[in-house]
């Protein structure tokens, strides 16, 4: 498959952009910036200087024609205030989706986050109701398209060492953790998965091996 991965420098993204590579898989990592050029190549991902928060429509379209798959793994990052959320967690989701229906690129994976969906929690600060509000209308706006898409939320998320081992379930899943790197696996797992079209995922640690619990969705 040739894949495209908006976000490509950031850590889920490195990590998945390896993992398809090692499977054989053509993997386009769009960054911002050059200077992230060699840890992406270093990955056996082509990098693609491509801002998708600032590039233009044409751009965009341009970076995914010819793609299997997309997948949207951007985000504005730790430290990024309310507007960076909007245009970057929303707007940069819906961008890439609007490009890949245009393109023909039925495939969609999109990272979002658990907390999504519902009003955020009263006790977080205004830049986490911007995340989640903005986290919520990208899914929104993905739910109409002609795409098969699969939305995944993972729990808070760890650098600690993948366990392989997992809970995958449909909304609402309890809140928990996940190492980076088994997000990583089950995205690139979920890319070819049709039993996940048109699903919202909840993704934490748990007990079920991740193929395993990937093929027990219906």
């Amino acid at each position: 498959m040739r894949i495209v991965i908006a976000g490509g420098h950031g850590k889920i993204a490195l990590l998945l952009a390896g993992e398809l590579s090692r499977r054989g898989d053509e993997v386009h990592s769009l960054i911002r910036k050059t200077e992230q050029s060699a840890e992406v190549a270093a990955t056996g991902a082509k990098p693609v200087l491509l801002d998708l928060e600032h590039a233009a429509e044409d751009e965009v379209l341009a970076a995914v024609t010819a793609a299997d798959a997309a997948v949207f793994a951007a985000g504005a990052g730790a430290g990024s205030g309310v507007a960076r959320k909007y245009t970057v967690d929303r707007d940069g989701a819906i961008r890439l989706a609007r490009a890949a229906e245009q393109a023909g690129v039925r495939r969609f994976l999109q990272i979002s986050s658990m907390g999504a969906g519902q009003p955020p929690d009263p006790s977080r600060d205004e830049v986490w109701a911007a995340y989640i509000d903005a986290k919520t209308q990208a899914e929104n706006d993905l739910h109409p398209r002609r795409l098969d898409w699969t939305i995944l939320r993972p729990g808070r998320l760890t650098d600690t060492d993948p366990t392989h081992h997992i809970t995958l379930t449909p909304p609402p899943a309890p809140y928990g953790s996940i190492p980076r790197a088994d997000v990583a696996t089950v995205l690139a797992d979920l890319l070819p998965a049709e039993n996940t079209h048109g699903k919202t995922l909840e993704l934490i640690s748990g007990d079920t091996p991740i193929p395993e619990a990937i093929r027990a969705l219906t």
